[in-house]
């Protein structure tokens, strides 16, 4: 036997056993999903953007793990995530019978936040995926007191708030202490729905970190009738392709030094995996996989796609690696850049 023909035999050798590794993979998870319910943990409220996205993929994402498990969905509002990412780390079964949706504020809390509310570790959750990559906005009513962002830079302008991680109570802090705004917060509202239903009543003057996604489910008909404005765009240093054609600036457009672009790069990179899907730590390396697999399918679904985009969703997805890495990549900002975000954010 020559050695071209040993090493062909043990290279189709190696690609069977891979195969008949993958398979037997396949038929585990198919066996422990086959009959059940997962339940799938929402950390919002319903309604807004993270509620709306996680209710419309716990009605497909079933029907593409093996087994075809019945999904059931429930939310579970409470510091901005925090309440849900802490009981899917520390409670949750790890055996792949519960999965989450979590902020990517709620990601980045132990980095740049309060550590001592959050009692996980956010390398270590599974990242199954994410539905998009975000860019944020800020968005004012028609009668508010500013017309332009550069006008908050002299005059106080009314924002409505919502849980500690939320990008509406976050976002605004951080471009006051950054940039030196004058958005007053008006917090408690329980998510982006709530406090875009304040600015309509009037309690408020606009929203400042509300998802692009989010206002589009929520607000197209307010941007329709010329009812709002937006001002500015926040999210990747070249802006999202739709804002930049209505040339709404972006707001690194506003920023004078290259600390305070660092500073705001550390907070603002969270968008790269705006709607983050997780599994507890510990599941079996079977059933993430179908977990990865299944929502990569989803994205792709037919069915699925029709359903956001009736619901007026954007789909962009980041797959289950894509958003560890990203995650890992955070966790690496040099610690100088990390206190800068952390003070910026009180």
């Amino acid at each position: 036997m020559t050695r071209t023909t040993l090493t062909t035999m043990l290279g189709a050798c190696s690609i069977v056993a891979l195969l008949g590794g993958a398979q037997a993979q396949q038929a585990d998870a198919e066996k422990f999903f086959t009959g059940r319910s997962v339940d799938f943990l929402i950390g919002s409220a319903p309604g807004g953007g993270y509620g709306i996205y996680g209710a419309v993929l716990g009605r497909h994402i079933g029907k593409h793990l093996p087994g075809k498990p019945n999904v059931v969905s429930r939310n579970l509002d409470g510091a901005g995530s925090i309440t849900a990412a802490n009981l899917l780390y520390n409670k949750s079964p790890k055996d792949g019978s519960t999965f989450g949706a979590i902020f990517m504020g709620a990601v980045t809390e132990p980095l740049t936040g309060d550590a001592s509310v959050t009692q996980y570790d956010p390398r270590k959750f599974i990242y199954i995926g994410s539905a998009n990559k975000e860019t944020s906005i800020c968005l004012v009513w028609q009668d508010a007191p500013v017309k332009t962002f550069e006008d908050i830079l002299t005059k106080e302008v009314l924002v409505g708030g919502a849980g500690v991680t939320s990008s509406i109570r976050q976002y605004p802090m951080v471009l006051n202490n950054v940039l030196g705004t004058k958005f007053k917060l008006v917090n408690g509202y329980p998510g982006s729905r709530e406090a875009g239903l304040a600015m309509e009543r009037g309690e408020v003057n606009g929203l400042c970190g509300i998802q692009w996604t989010s206002f589009l489910a929520q607000g197209a008909e307010w941007m329709a009738n010329n009812k709002v404005r937006i001002i500015a765009q926040m999210g990747g240093f070249d802006g999202d392709e739709e804002l930049n054609k209505m040339k709404v600036p972006k707001i690194w457009d506003f920023v004078k030094t290259e600390a305070d672009k660092r500073t705001l790069a550390v907070i603002f990179n969270q968008l790269e995996f705006g709607r983050p899907y997780v599994l507890p730590p510990g599941v079996p390396a079977d059933r993430v996989a179908a977990f990865r697999k299944a929502f990569d399918e989803t994205m792709k679904d037919p069915e699925f796609l029709a359903e956001a985009a009736k619901a007026k969703l954007i789909i962009n997805p980041v797959n289950g690696d894509g958003v560890q890495k990203l995650v890992d990549d955070i966790y690496t900002t040099p610690k100088e850049d990390v206190e800068r975000a952390r003070a910026a954010l009180k």
